[in-house]
């Protein structure tokens, strides 16, 4: 297996001139998104199965009265989990591993029934319905076996966008982490050292998770079917559950047992009466 790989993103070097989307979009011949604006100078919107990338912009607080409003870029992608929620709710097996470690969804063995969509944590799948399945980012498999950069990562001009073998990113995320924060900017972290079990695409971020629409790491927990406590809670309820089940089903039988007349056996109809209502 090829040593896994992973991206590093620098949100403090991003311009948001949306190269890393453009490029994404030729090499995966994406459709273009129509021209119009959301209130921002976002035209993409998000993820989904049209957008593998995408140049989210953040207002923040500026630092003086000349600059009340601060912005920060980041370019989203699938963060190509660790622990893979979508990977593990597909019922054809169509999302798998690859030899370098990323998540990738087997087009022709989707059937595109979209738990993958529901089970995402960070809203990067969507829904083609031309093709019938669920779409992502494919961290350029086919360049990856070529031994090539995906695209995005070869575009960025600011090189905010890093890749290679994932270690090494966050050894360099660590240091640039350093950097920043022996300049004095203390509220700088890494995000996606540990969320879902650690992530294949890492964030030097300048703010809370959540001004990312990043889930925490406190909040970043697989569902409860997938973890320890989740099976013990669920164990406790089944076991409860079944002892109500026996006491229903015995008082159940006690109030419809034969009186000593003989009347009122409350007994169902035999096939051979035609299922007649108390056929004489």
């Amino acid at each position: 297996m090829a040593a896994p790989v992973g991206f590093f993103t620098d949100t403090t070097l991003c311009i948001g001139c949306k190269a890393c989307e453009v490029a994404c979009k030729e090499w995966n011949a994406l459709p273009n998104n129509p021209l119009e604006f959301r209130g921002s100078y976002d035209n993409t919107g998000g993820l989904d199965h049209a957008n593998w990338r995408h140049v989210r912009f953040v207002e923040q607080a500026g630092t003086s009265q000349d600059k009340p409003i601060a912005w920060s870029m980041m370019s989203d992608v699938c963060k190509h989990c660790a622990n893979a929620s979508c990977l593990e709710v597909c019922p054809t097996n169509a999302i798998v591993r690859t030899e370098f470690d990323t998540v990738f969804i087997q087009q022709d063995v989707c059937n595109g029934c979209r738990d993958c969509i529901s089970a995402c944590p960070y809203g990067v799948i969507g829904f083609n319905s031309t093709s019938g399945t669920a779409q992502k980012c494919t961290f350029c498999y086919d360049r990856l076996q070529n031994n090539l950069k995906p695209a995005c990562a070869t575009a960025c001009p600011t090189q905010s966008i890093k890749f290679g073998p994932l270690d090494e990113m966050r050894q360099t995320a660590a240091a640039r982490l350093n950097t920043l924060q022996q300049q004095g900017m203390s509220q700088a972290r890494i995000y996606g050292n540990e969320e879902y079990g650690g992530l294949h695409a890492l964030f030097l971020i300048t703010d809370k998770p959540e001004a990312y629409n990043l889930p925490s790491a406190e909040s970043a927990v697989l569902p409860s079917r997938n973890n320890i406590p989740g099976y013990l809670t669920a164990g406790v309820t089944a076991v409860f559950a079944a002892v109500a089940g026996l006491i229903a089903f015995r008082r159940r039988g006690e109030s419809s047992s034969p009186s000593p007349s003989g009347a009122g056996s409350g007994s169902s109809p035999s096939p051979a009466r035609g299922g007649g209502q108390g056929g004489g």
